[in-house]
């Protein structure tokens, strides 16, 4: 039998090992302090016998002048009655202010104004934000020591967004009004997604050595969801293969996030140099995925990570559902890409007899025979 860590490694390495691992996209606060007596990560995985994936990033080192020219504050706004706590970040520069609106409610966190309304918002964020001088890898060392053969250590980029330039301007600027950049002004749009590429590409030359298993890039706004084929080739495509190749370079493997449509987007995934897919999610939460035929399709080429329903499964399921559920998902990938089944999203409620169903319910989905892909072993060592 293998350890949750060479389980892990084998699907990233588009194997097949001895049965299906499994982890979740992310715990949340919520879900831990509401549902689990608010243990932590580990306690949650440990709790229910899953693979482990912890997320830990580098800590960066600026230059002393360059935070001096980025001086952020946050103003607290109150709380309004439904409980969403609102407050104000205002940044200062040599030559002028940037600011947003932030929101929080006991589930997550959200902007209510972003930071970048126009250009020239853009070139005071492009000249003063600071970009990282050294790097420190004890916070992803240490998880990497304390996890030892229970399961992987996944990263993110630096990015001002969540992982990839599109993704990250999205953030910055907002996901309509950056459609409408790509289409009436897309040169200003190469302009922006640039500077934020070269910012990624320099953090990354910092990389080298990480002890990270994975690195995650992408993000929803780049789904067939939200763009078009077309937009991503043009906006996301060539931007996506820089970074992802500095990753590797980096020696980390890399996963591209589309939480929504991706069907329409497979073969681009590939081109981008990337390893992987996630979240694989399915019409009844609102992507697309088909994932067998996504695994007929590219499954020699990526593994998946996600594509299981968490709202019919844990929210609104029982321990049967969940683990029909699990053994479908099985099924549909089994015969062509490495998988790991995942939520395909982040959850905020469930019994948690349901997510020991999901957890036992991998368990008894083996592969035979076992067919472990022999570099995913050796980096296990």
């Amino acid at each position: 039998m293998m350890t949750s860590r060479e389980r892990l490694l084998t699907a990233l390495d588009n194997g097949r090992p001895d049965r299906l691992p499994c982890q979740v996209h992310g715990w949340m606060p919520y879900y831990l302090k509401t549902y689990l007596g608010g243990c932590d990560w580990y306690g949650a995985y440990e709790r229910f016998g899953m693979d482990f994936a912890i997320y830990v990033s580098p800590n960066y080192r600026y230059a002393e002048a360059d935070l001096a020219h980025w001086q952020v504050e946050w103003k607290d706004l109150g709380t309004d009655a439904g409980g969403n706590a609102t407050r104000l970040q205002t940044i200062r520069t040599p030559k002028g202010e940037l600011r947003r609106i932030q929101a929080t409610n006991a589930f997550t966190t959200w902007d209510t104004e972003h930071l970048l309304k126009n250009e020239a918002d853009f070139e005071l964020w492009a000249a003063y934000a600071p970009v990282p001088v050294g790097i420190d890898f004890t916070p992803v060392r240490e998880a990497r020591e304390k996890l030892g053969d229970r399961g992987i250590v996944r990263s993110h980029p630096f990015s001002p967004g969540q992982g990839s330039p599109w993704q990250s301007f999205c953030t910055l600027y907002d996901t309509e009004p950056a459609i409408m950049l790509a289409m009436d002004e897309p040169d200003l749009l190469h302009h922006f997604l640039e500077a934020i590429v070269a910012r990624t590409l320099r953090a990354t030359e910092l990389w080298k050595g990480t002890p990270a298993d994975l690195v995650e890039v992408g993000g929803g706004a780049g789904s067939n969801t939200v763009i078009s084929p077309s937009l991503y080739s043009e906006f996301c495509l060539p931007y996506d293969r820089r970074q992802n190749a500095a990753f590797h370079e980096a020696g980390v493997k890399v996963v591209t996030h589309l939480c929504g449509g991706l069907m329409k987007m497979l073969d681009l995934v590939v081109e981008s140099g990337s390893d992987g897919l996630e979240t694989m999610t399915p019409p009844e939460m609102g992507g697309d995925c088909d994932l067998a035929e996504a695994s007929r399709r590219v499954g020699d080429r990526l593994f998946f990570i996600g594509g299981f329903d968490q709202n019919r499964g844990f929210e609104q399921g029982d321990p049967a559902t969940v683990r029909k559920m699990v053994h479908q998902c099985f099924e549909a990938t089994r015969d062509k890409a490495g998988y790991i089944l995942c939520p395909s999203d982040h959850f905020f409620k469930g019994d948690p007899a349901n997510l020991q169903a999901f957890a036992d319910a991998c368990r008894e989905c083996v592969y035979e025979p076992a067919r472990a892909a022999p570099r995913a072993l050796a980096a296990a060592v």
